[in-house]
């Protein structure tokens, strides 16, 4: 009887094990087509009893999987997703800056600017060619800003996009958690898990497009999620990730400096911002076109117009609209003018100042030195000034006014203004005032540009300015206080940058330390904010570091731009920033070698032709005040109104090659800027290009792994009905047994009875 109950038992756990893989069959076959699902296979397990064999049992139901190989797959999708996700913002680029040869191209524009200064120097005195050249300049200011405004807008997307991605994150790594709770909790009682794992499998895919993950699995089929930089999404408690997105963002809005917020694993320390950190996913190429690919593009269409403003600028300062100007307003700003100096070089270097009337004949005329040198004007009465000085910018001031004053303009203003701003005016409706630069002081002497050399430090005592340091060197009198602009803009100059310097950077080690000096305008002019002692060495992070630490109101950050970065040094409360070199008479080195100077970024958006040359063309300077050796008795200045000298020199300089520095993705180049700003758009087209090629090749790898994991875990139809006759077959023999046992012990039953 014993033998006959084994018997029957052994028969019924083949009929039970059958019916188990039976019905993975079932499954296998109505998943065949369910995105994510794998083959389930049954294992069986001989069962023992006391060394007898008592039949069989399921030992568990498999999923056929290849782990390495989906590990090797879900890195690949990340870096996929990487330039899947910025297909879209190249395409909208591409659309945006156009083709060289686009009429609306700014490249395009840059020509027809170009061509109506040639159109200018033909006729000087037409106002339909000045009206022309302000045109055409509108034209193309609008353009680069426009394109600059839809770079920040991009980059406010791509932000928002990041805010959206770390919820889907944090969603997926809530729903990995319980999913992990729920393996183990059913895995401790015998249940089958494996389409719980597949659930958990199509989590971690989803999570592998938008961060770069690695993971790893414990022995209780718990799996911990990780960053390639070690930050842990997921493990017992997965931690909160957070980023709050920007409600705006400009052309200095960075990271770097903490004005994007941070994506932050746990909570919101800088040891938690994984930012820079993530290698690949969406996150990764979002971030990308945030903090490097479009800000790039705006470091290049501001070196554009930068230059574009300062080569114009300074051959437009040369000269001045017939037959002169009655006001001047300057556009440097001096935080203390009155111990703030400027030297003419150690030349022959002059300036002739000449009034002339309504004609442009020769009312009166004289020069910087002289006027510097003698007893007769200024704030000091009887005091005489040095020849090349150095001299206040407030002495300037006094001089140039108290000479207009007894020259026929009585009533004549030259004075550095509560702005920091030289500003002139005549205040008088019959002379007209203009500025010429000569090699010499004698009448006549060649036109070139004087040498000013600018001291930008101040003295903590009011006393007179010891510092004998040049801080900047500037060509042009004019120029230097920027009296005559073309192009201006409405930035503060409450930020200064360095060009772009190399990741390997350190301070000059000659001399072995340098003093960087601080000043603005917040509480008295001139204020000193506080000073450095940089050693050489010094690398650009830990300059960075020691000015935000030791100088009260400012912030010093490296911004990454390129294959560099730049030192951006930002006053807190917005005052105008000057920053100085220490005492003595070395050469300007650490400020030279960072090459530091009144930050261009998102100058492309605010600069605009100047507003009174907007209202009346004809304020376009396109002579220059002349000498005529045959007028008068011993010669006389003039100016004429057909002369095209400025006009010229404006068409040949938009025609010639200018030293642009490096910026964004472009290195430092001479070139035309009709080349330059062709060479913006080809960068941009060669990225949008180089991203399709990687997409491209990354979807075929990813196409090819795909389908050999899918060869593996995916459900084969002739496989499962293969399977099904075995195990059909199986569990029918099962069940024979089973009534051949039943037909012998109902035969044992009716013999006992």
């Amino acid at each position: 009887m014993g033998d006959i109950t084994l018997a029957l038992r052994v028969a019924q756990s083949g009929l039970l094990g059958n019916q188990e893989a039976l019905h993975t069959i079932s499954n296998n076959v109505a998943n065949l087509n369910t995105d994510g699902y794998s083959r389930k296979i049954v294992r069986f397990e001989q069962v023992n009893v006391g060394g007898i064999g008592a039949g069989s049992q399921v030992a568990e139901v498999q999923r056929r999987v290849d782990e390495g190989l989906m590990k090797t797959l879900r890195i690949e999708n990340g870096e996929t997703n990487t330039f899947a996700i910025q297909e879209n913002f190249f395409t909208r680029m591409q659309d945006l800056f156009g083709s060289p040869e686009d009429d609306t191209s700014f490249a395009h524009l840059t020509e027809q600017l170009s061509e109506a200064f040639e159109l200018l120097a033909v006729s000087p005195d037409k106002t339909l060619e000045s009206s022309e050249v302000v045109r055409r300049a509108n034209d193309l200011l609008a353009n680069i800003k426009g394109m600059s405004e839809t770079i920040q807008d991009l980059r406010l997307q791509a932000d928002g996009q990041i805010a959206e991605l770390v919820g889907d994150m944090t969603r997926i790594t809530s729903k990995i958690d319980k999913l992990n709770d729920d393996i183990i909790a059913n895995s401790s009682v015998g249940r089958d898990v494996t389409d719980l794992k597949d659930q958990r499998d199509m989590e971690v895919d989803k999570l592998s497009k938008l961060v770069d993950i690695r993971y790893f699995s414990r022995s209780d089929g718990d799996v911990v999620v990780f960053t390639e930089a070690g930050h842990t999404l997921v493990d017992t408690v997965p931690p909160p990730i957070t980023h709050v997105p920007a409600s705006s963002v400009s052309a200095t809005s960075t990271h770097s400096e903490g004005d994007i917020n941070g994506i932050f694993v746990g909570t919101t320390i800088a040891a938690n911002d994984m930012t820079n950190q993530i290698r690949e996913g969406q996150l990764k190429g979002l971030i990308d076109l945030r903090d490097s690919v479009l800000p790039s593009l705006q470091a290049e269409l501001d070196e554009f117009a930068s230059e574009l403003r300062d080569v114009i600028n300074q051959v437009h300062n040369r000269g001045t609209a017939f037959p002169g100007a009655q006001t001047m307003t300057g556009t440097r700003i001096f935080i203390k003018p009155a111990e703030q100096t400027m030297t003419l070089d150690s030349g022959g270097d002059d300036v002739t100042i000449m009034l002339a009337d309504s004609s442009g004949n020769q009312s009166a005329v004289t020069t910087l030195k002289t006027i510097m040198t003698s007893n007769l004007y200024g704030t000091s009465g009887s005091q005489v000034q040095s020849a090349n000085g150095p001299w206040t910018i407030s002495e300037v001031a006094a001089q140039i006014e108290d000479w207009l004053q007894t020259n026929g303009t009585s009533s004549a203003t030259a004075t550095i203004g509560s702005d920091g701003k030289f500003a002139i005016n005549l205040n008088s409706t019959s002379l007209y005032l203009s500025f010429r630069d000569e090699s010499d002081t004698a009448n006549g002497s060649t036109a070139e540009d004087a040498v000013i050399n600018f001291n930008a430090s101040t003295t903590t005592s009011g006393g007179a300015n010891s510092d004998t340091t040049i801080d900047e060197t500037v060509s042009g009198f004019s120029y230097f206080f920027g009296l005559n602009d073309f192009f201006v803009d409405s930035r503060l100059d409450n930020t200064w940058e360095s060009e772009v310097i190399s990741p390997s950077f350190t301070t000059p080690s000659s001399p072995t330390t340098e003093t960087l000096t601080f000043r603005d305008t917040s509480s008295a002019a001139g204020a000193v904010l506080g000073s450095i002692t940089v050693n050489g060495g010094t690398s650009l992070a830990d300059l960075a570091t020691q000015i935000t630490n030791n100088v009260t109101n400012l912030t010093a950050s490296v911004i990454p731009e390129g294959d560099g970065s730049r030192l951006r040094i930002s006053h807190d409360k917005g005052s105008s920033l000057t920053i100085t070199q220490g005492s003595g008479t070395t050469a300007n080195t650490l400020l030279t070698s960072l090459g530091l100077k009144v930050s261009e970024t998102g100058i492309s958006q605010v600069m605009h032709v100047r507003n009174d040359i907007q209202t009346q063309t004809s304020n376009i300077a396109t002579g220059q005040m002349q000498w005529d050796a045959n007028k008068g008795t011993h010669g006389e200045y003039t100016q004429a109104t057909g002369d095209d000298t400025i006009a010229q020199a404006l068409s040949n300089i938009m025609t010639s090659t200018n030293a642009f520095d490096q910026a964004g993705g472009l290195a430092a180049r001479n070139s035309t800027f009709a080349n330059y700003a062709a060479e913006i758009l080809s960068t941009n087209a060669s990225l949008a290009a180089a991203n399709d090629r990687k997409l491209e090749s990354q979807k075929s790898l990813v196409d090819s792994l795909q389908f050999k994991s899918d060869s593996v875990r995916g459900v084969n139809l002739d496989e499962e009905m293969s399977d099904l006759l075995v195990y059909e077959q199986a569990f029918a023999a099962a069940a024979r047994v089973i009534a051949v046992i039943q037909n012998m012990i109902d035969a044992l039953e009716r013999a006992i009875q």
